[in-house]
């Protein structure tokens, strides 16, 4: 359990630097976590919810609170060192109820935990400057030595700034279903192009866990077929778990990646 004790919050973006007390790492260790290449295991907990697990962090990305398109998931409550959320609406910052009470990180800044640098980037939840469902908090680190790059429920486009402070991903989680308040089909690519990431693995989208009626998203088809035209190599996954090692990305060019999730989905 990480207390606050762990917490070191370095700088903020837009909002004031704070700084707080830290756990020390041994120097030697430490510079080993750096320069591992072991890879991340990512596991697929529904909708925009996944944990990334290594040797040296558990961490969980956006839980959700089962209703409406993600009613027939069950309640993301791993065990994890960490949580990162996009925003604190139901269906990506359901952070309470869990195990062994994680530090939470809910605003953009930067941040230092586990020896594990952490961006939060501030882009906005909807296409009218924030007006209808305010901010949406992008996360960006490197665990495994892979560059992460969790774009919540964005659906704006991507400003110069913001592309700075992103960089060039190796892994980005990417909104597809469209709706009020994220990217569609279309916006997802285009997003892409600016970001140029080595493997893409969509998030957001109408799947069999949706409630009858109480979901506003496309499918995640149409993103499929639109890789699919740009020659784009596109595959599903079998289940919701897939390794990925530095090695193992493309040197040119970028994968997607579909989990197919049917296992997570309650009959």
């Amino acid at each position: 359990m990480i207390n606050r004790r762990d917490w070191i919050r370095l700088t903020g973006y837009g909002v004031l630097t704070t700084l707080l007390s830290a756990k020390y790492f041994h120097p030697q260790k430490a510079m080993a976590q750096n320069s591992s290449s072991q890879g991340v295991t990512i596991e697929w907990l529904g909708h925009s919810a996944f944990v990334f697990i290594n040797n040296q962090a558990r961490i969980l990305v956006n839980p959700f609170t089962p209703l409406g398109c993600t009613a027939k998931y069950s309640a993301p409550k791993p065990t994890v060192d960490l949580v990162m959320i996009s925003s604190r609406l139901l269906d990506e910052g359901s952070a309470t109820g869990l195990p062994n009470n994680p530090q939470l990180m809910v605003d953009a800044g930067v941040y230092k935990v586990k020896n594990i640098e952490f961006q939060g980037i501030k882009t906005f939840h909807d296409r009218e400057n924030g007006r209808r469902f305010g901010d949406n908090i992008v996360w960006k680190w490197t665990q495994g030595g892979v560059k992460i790059l969790h774009l919540g429920g964005i659906a704006s486009p991507i400003n110069i700034e913001q592309k700075i402070l992103m960089g060039t991903p190796d892994i980005v989680f990417i909104p597809v279903g469209g709706g009020p308040k994220a990217y569609n089909a279309e916006e997802a690519i285009n997003a892409l192009k600016i970001l140029n990431p080595k493997m893409v693995i969509p998030t957001q989208y109408l799947t069999n866990a949706t409630e009858v009626g109480k979901c506003d998203l496309q499918g995640v088809q149409k993103f499929v077929n639109l890789a699919k035209e740009a020659s784009i190599d596109v595959r599903i996954i079998s289940g919701n778990r897939l390794t990925v090692k530095p090695q193992d990305l493309p040197p040119k060019g970028t994968l997607i990646r579909v989990f197919d999730g049917q296992n997570l989905i309650k009959n």
